[in-house]
Protein backbone atom coordinates (compact mmCIF):
# COMPACT_ATOMS: atom_id res chain seq x y z
CA UNK A 1 0.00 0.00 0.00
CA UNK A 2 1.33 3.38 -0.96
CA UNK A 3 2.12 5.76 1.88
CA UNK A 4 -0.07 8.92 -0.07
CA UNK A 5 -3.06 6.57 -0.06
CA UNK A 6 -2.97 5.70 4.03
CA UNK A 7 -5.06 7.87 5.79
CA UNK A 8 -4.27 8.35 10.02
CA UNK A 9 -6.44 9.76 12.18
CA UNK A 10 -4.63 11.74 15.33
CA UNK A 11 -6.33 12.42 18.14
CA UNK A 12 -5.18 14.13 21.30
CA UNK A 13 -6.30 17.27 23.29
CA UNK A 14 -2.14 18.61 23.33
CA UNK A 15 -2.08 20.86 20.00
CA UNK A 16 1.83 20.43 20.72
CA UNK A 17 1.64 16.54 20.55
CA UNK A 18 -0.77 16.75 17.51
CA UNK A 19 1.91 18.83 15.21
CA UNK A 20 4.49 16.60 16.21
CA UNK A 21 3.04 13.30 15.46
CA UNK A 22 1.36 14.84 12.21
CA UNK A 23 4.71 16.76 11.12
CA UNK A 24 6.64 13.40 11.56
CA UNK A 25 4.05 11.56 9.56
CA UNK A 26 3.04 13.92 6.81
CA UNK A 27 6.84 14.14 5.92
CA UNK A 28 6.42 10.31 4.91
CA UNK A 29 4.10 10.87 2.83
CA UNK A 30 1.19 9.78 5.03
CA UNK A 31 -2.29 11.54 4.76
CA UNK A 32 -3.09 12.97 8.16
CA UNK A 33 -6.30 14.18 10.02
CA UNK A 34 -6.64 15.83 13.46
CA UNK A 35 -8.91 16.03 16.31
CA UNK A 36 -8.74 16.94 19.68
CA UNK A 37 -11.34 15.27 21.21
CA UNK A 38 -13.21 12.25 21.00
CA UNK A 39 -16.50 13.73 19.80
CA UNK A 40 -14.56 15.11 16.20
CA UNK A 41 -12.53 11.61 16.06
CA UNK A 42 -16.34 10.12 15.65
CA UNK A 43 -17.17 12.78 12.96
CA UNK A 44 -13.96 12.71 11.17
CA UNK A 45 -13.47 8.84 11.49
CA UNK A 46 -16.88 8.24 9.68
CA UNK A 47 -16.67 10.81 6.86
CA UNK A 48 -12.49 9.66 6.04
CA UNK A 49 -12.23 6.31 7.07
CA UNK A 50 -8.92 6.53 7.87
CA UNK A 51 -6.59 2.99 7.72
CA UNK A 52 -5.81 4.19 11.07
CA UNK A 53 -6.48 5.79 14.62
CA UNK A 54 -3.80 6.81 16.88
CA UNK A 55 -5.81 7.77 19.81
CA UNK A 56 -5.22 9.61 23.29
CA UNK A 57 -6.05 7.46 26.21
CA UNK A 58 -6.48 10.26 28.71
CA UNK A 59 -8.90 13.25 27.19
CA UNK A 60 -11.31 15.47 29.09
CA UNK A 61 -14.76 14.44 28.25
CA UNK A 62 -15.07 11.23 26.20
CA UNK A 63 -11.78 9.45 26.87
CA UNK A 64 -9.69 7.14 24.32
CA UNK A 65 -11.30 4.01 25.41
CA UNK A 66 -15.03 5.79 24.98
CA UNK A 67 -13.89 7.10 22.00
CA UNK A 68 -12.83 4.20 21.01
CA UNK A 69 -15.70 2.06 21.92
CA UNK A 70 -18.27 4.06 19.89
CA UNK A 71 -15.44 3.62 16.70
CA UNK A 72 -15.57 0.35 17.01
CA UNK A 73 -19.67 0.22 16.19
CA UNK A 74 -19.16 1.81 13.03
CA UNK A 75 -20.04 -0.37 10.48
CA UNK A 76 -17.45 1.24 7.48
CA UNK A 77 -14.47 1.40 10.07
CA UNK A 78 -14.71 -2.48 10.33
CA UNK A 79 -11.03 -2.91 9.29
CA UNK A 80 -9.67 0.23 10.74
CA UNK A 81 -6.55 -0.32 12.90
CA UNK A 82 -6.63 1.67 16.51
CA UNK A 83 -3.76 2.51 18.32
CA UNK A 84 -3.71 4.10 21.98
CA UNK A 85 -1.38 6.58 22.98
CA UNK A 86 -0.15 6.26 26.94
CA UNK A 87 1.86 7.97 29.15
CA UNK A 88 5.00 6.04 29.91
CA UNK A 89 4.16 4.47 33.20
CA UNK A 90 0.80 4.00 32.44
CA UNK A 91 -0.32 -0.18 32.89
CA UNK A 92 -2.30 -0.68 30.24
CA UNK A 93 -3.60 -4.21 31.67
CA UNK A 94 -5.24 -2.35 34.13
CA UNK A 95 -6.41 0.75 31.22
CA UNK A 96 -8.15 -2.20 29.27
CA UNK A 97 -7.56 -0.88 26.49
CA UNK A 98 -7.58 -4.11 24.50
CA UNK A 99 -11.07 -4.81 25.48
CA UNK A 100 -12.33 -1.79 24.02
CA UNK A 101 -11.48 -2.89 20.87
CA UNK A 102 -7.86 -1.31 20.50
CA UNK A 103 -5.11 -3.11 18.26
CA UNK A 104 -2.24 -1.87 19.95
CA UNK A 105 -0.66 0.56 22.06
CA UNK A 106 2.41 3.34 21.47
CA UNK A 107 4.14 4.99 24.90
CA UNK A 108 5.08 8.82 24.78
CA UNK A 109 7.24 10.39 24.60
CA UNK A 110 8.86 8.79 21.70
CA UNK A 111 11.10 9.96 19.25
CA UNK A 112 10.33 9.94 15.54
CA UNK A 113 12.03 7.85 14.09
CA UNK A 114 11.20 5.16 16.51
CA UNK A 115 7.23 6.56 16.25
CA UNK A 116 7.40 5.93 12.22
CA UNK A 117 8.70 2.40 12.76
CA UNK A 118 5.93 1.20 14.63
CA UNK A 119 3.24 3.06 12.56
CA UNK A 120 4.96 1.33 9.42
CA UNK A 121 4.39 -2.22 11.38
CA UNK A 122 1.10 -1.48 12.37
CA UNK A 123 0.03 -1.07 9.15
CA UNK A 124 1.36 -3.84 7.87
CA UNK A 125 -1.32 -5.50 9.74
CA UNK A 126 -4.06 -3.18 7.75
CA UNK A 127 -6.48 -5.27 5.95
CA UNK A 128 -9.44 -3.47 4.36
CA UNK A 129 -12.98 -4.64 5.61
CA UNK A 130 -14.57 -7.08 2.73
CA UNK A 131 -16.59 -5.14 0.50
CA UNK A 132 -20.19 -6.23 0.52
CA UNK A 133 -23.62 -4.92 -0.56
CA UNK A 134 -25.77 -2.92 1.18
CA UNK A 135 -28.73 -4.84 0.21
CA UNK A 136 -29.91 -7.71 1.73
CA UNK A 137 -33.02 -9.75 -0.11
CA UNK A 138 -34.87 -11.99 2.33
CA UNK A 139 -37.75 -13.11 -0.14
CA UNK A 140 -40.37 -11.43 2.04
CA UNK A 141 -38.60 -7.75 1.39
CA UNK A 142 -35.04 -6.30 0.89
CA UNK A 143 -32.66 -3.88 3.58
CA UNK A 144 -30.55 -1.45 2.63
CA UNK A 145 -28.13 -0.87 5.36
CA UNK A 146 -27.10 2.11 3.55
CA UNK A 147 -30.47 3.92 3.90
CA UNK A 148 -31.72 2.24 6.73
CA UNK A 149 -34.72 1.45 5.17
CA UNK A 150 -36.64 -1.66 4.11
CA UNK A 151 -38.23 -1.74 0.60
CA UNK A 152 -41.59 -4.32 0.55
CA UNK A 153 -43.91 -4.16 -2.66
CA UNK A 154 -41.56 -1.43 -3.90
CA UNK A 155 -42.10 1.42 -0.71
CA UNK A 156 -39.78 2.31 1.75
CA UNK A 157 -40.63 1.51 4.94
CA UNK A 158 -38.76 3.62 7.22
CA UNK A 159 -38.00 2.35 10.96
CA UNK A 160 -36.67 3.43 14.16
CA UNK A 161 -33.08 2.71 14.38
CA UNK A 162 -33.07 0.32 17.06
CA UNK A 163 -36.34 -1.21 15.28
CA UNK A 164 -34.18 -1.05 12.66
CA UNK A 165 -31.15 -2.84 13.78
CA UNK A 166 -32.85 -5.85 15.41
CA UNK A 167 -34.78 -6.60 12.49
CA UNK A 168 -31.26 -6.93 10.37
CA UNK A 169 -29.27 -8.93 13.34
CA UNK A 170 -32.65 -11.28 13.09
CA UNK A 171 -32.25 -11.53 9.73
CA UNK A 172 -28.42 -11.96 9.81
CA UNK A 173 -29.18 -15.28 11.46
CA UNK A 174 -31.77 -16.30 9.52
CA UNK A 175 -33.68 -19.66 10.68
CA UNK A 176 -31.35 -19.39 13.87
CA UNK A 177 -33.21 -18.61 17.42
CA UNK A 178 -31.66 -15.94 18.38
CA UNK A 179 -31.31 -15.71 22.37
CA UNK A 180 -32.65 -12.24 24.18
CA UNK A 181 -29.21 -11.83 25.48
CA UNK A 182 -27.54 -11.89 22.32
CA UNK A 183 -29.87 -9.26 21.16
CA UNK A 184 -29.54 -7.31 24.09
CA UNK A 185 -25.88 -7.27 23.50
CA UNK A 186 -25.49 -6.59 20.12
CA UNK A 187 -28.63 -4.71 19.16
CA UNK A 188 -28.36 -2.47 22.66
CA UNK A 189 -24.19 -2.96 24.24
CA UNK A 190 -23.96 -4.01 27.34
CA UNK A 191 -23.69 -1.00 28.63
CA UNK A 192 -27.13 0.08 27.72
CA UNK A 193 -29.84 -1.32 30.55
CA UNK A 194 -33.41 -1.47 28.96
CA UNK A 195 -36.24 -2.93 30.40
CA UNK A 196 -37.47 -6.46 29.59
CA UNK A 197 -40.32 -5.48 27.32
CA UNK A 198 -38.57 -3.44 25.47
CA UNK A 199 -37.71 -5.87 22.71
CA UNK A 200 -41.20 -7.56 22.56
CA UNK A 201 -42.10 -3.88 21.91
CA UNK A 202 -39.77 -3.83 18.78
CA UNK A 203 -40.34 -6.99 17.61
CA UNK A 204 -44.45 -5.97 17.81
CA UNK A 205 -43.49 -2.75 15.77
CA UNK A 206 -41.74 -4.28 12.97
CA UNK A 207 -44.30 -6.88 12.21
CA UNK A 208 -46.67 -4.16 12.27
CA UNK A 209 -45.14 -1.99 10.23
CA UNK A 210 -43.59 -4.72 7.88
CA UNK A 211 -47.09 -6.71 7.94
CA UNK A 212 -45.32 -9.84 8.43
CA UNK A 213 -45.78 -12.88 11.29
CA UNK A 214 -42.16 -14.82 9.92
CA UNK A 215 -40.45 -13.74 13.51
CA UNK A 216 -41.10 -16.59 15.29
CA UNK A 217 -41.14 -15.61 19.63
CA UNK A 218 -39.45 -19.18 21.30
CA UNK A 219 -41.08 -18.26 24.72
CA UNK A 220 -38.58 -18.13 26.96
CA UNK A 221 -35.52 -18.44 24.88
CA UNK A 222 -35.86 -15.53 22.43
CA UNK A 223 -36.82 -14.99 18.51
CA UNK A 224 -36.06 -16.66 15.13
CA UNK A 225 -36.80 -14.97 11.61
CA UNK A 226 -37.90 -17.60 9.19
CA UNK A 227 -37.03 -16.90 5.96
CA UNK A 228 -38.68 -18.30 2.82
Amino acid sequence: MEQAGITILLVDDEADILEFLSYNLEKEGYQVLKAKNGKKALKLAAENKPQLIILDVMMPGMDGMETCRELRKIPQLEGTLIAFLTARGEDFSQIAGFDSGADDYITKPIKPRVFVSRIQGLLRRYKPAAVSSSLIETGHFTIDKDRYLVVKDNKDIALARKEFELLLFLVSNSDKVVRREDIFLNVWGEDVVVGDRTIDVHIRRIREKLGIDNITTIKGVGYKFESL
